[in-house]
């Protein structure tokens, strides 16, 4: 069981310098990161969306930390309703996926059955209630998986296509950078 410090300093407002203290405690292996992940679930949505800022600062300054428990995270991935908990992990994501991502992720995911990831990452991408920013990085997953899912590019095009009038002007100019990167 997690500690109750970690939830009860998770009850309170964090800046983003307290995040990164708290993704360094985590890099020294203070408290579980699947139990971190456990969190992000929590019922009290504050609780859980600081969790999975956590989450992300723990992926990407202490990868090292993160990858053991990197299947776990994307078993995971497809439960997450947490919008703003969402925000991170599309982001956590979109980085796995990244062609300068490790070899280690490149490994795991080349191996593990992505297709829930994908159908999941579709959902959000065209549901009206999904912030920009998370379609975004859901962009960036879809069109990183991709080369190992060839349907992706036409079915991404076209959802693309339907959804450019339909979000902001900052979802257009990440379509412009997606299309370019499916060529």
């Amino acid at each position: 069981m997690l500690s109750y410090s970690l939830i009860d300093t998770l009850k309170t407002t964090l800046q983003k310098s307290k995040v990164q203290k708290l993704a360094s405690i985590a890099g020294k292996q203070t408290f579980s990161v699947q139990e971190l992940i456990d969190i992000t679930f929590h019922q009290d949505e504050q609780i859980a969306f600081r969790a999975a800022w956590i989450l992300e600062n723990i992926f990407s300054l202490h990868q090292d930390r993160f990858f053991p428990h990197a299947t776990y995270f994307l078993f995971k991935f497809p439960a997450q309703n947490n919008l703003s908990a969402r925000r991170h992990y599309s982001k956590i994501l979109a980085l796995m996926t990244k062609k300068s991502a490790s070899a280690a992720l490149k490994e795991l995911l080349a191996n593990y059955d992505t297709e829930a990831l994908v159908n999941t990452v579709f959902s959000w991408l065209i549901d009206e209630e999904v912030p920009v920013a998370i379609k975004s990085h859901c962009l960036n997953i879809l069109a990183n998986l991709s080369i190992k899912h060839s349907w992706i590019k036409e079915e991404l095009i076209q959802t693309m296509d339907f959804l450019i009038d339909k979000e902001s002007i900052g979802f257009y100019s990440k379509v412009k950078q997606i299309r370019k990167q499916l060529k």
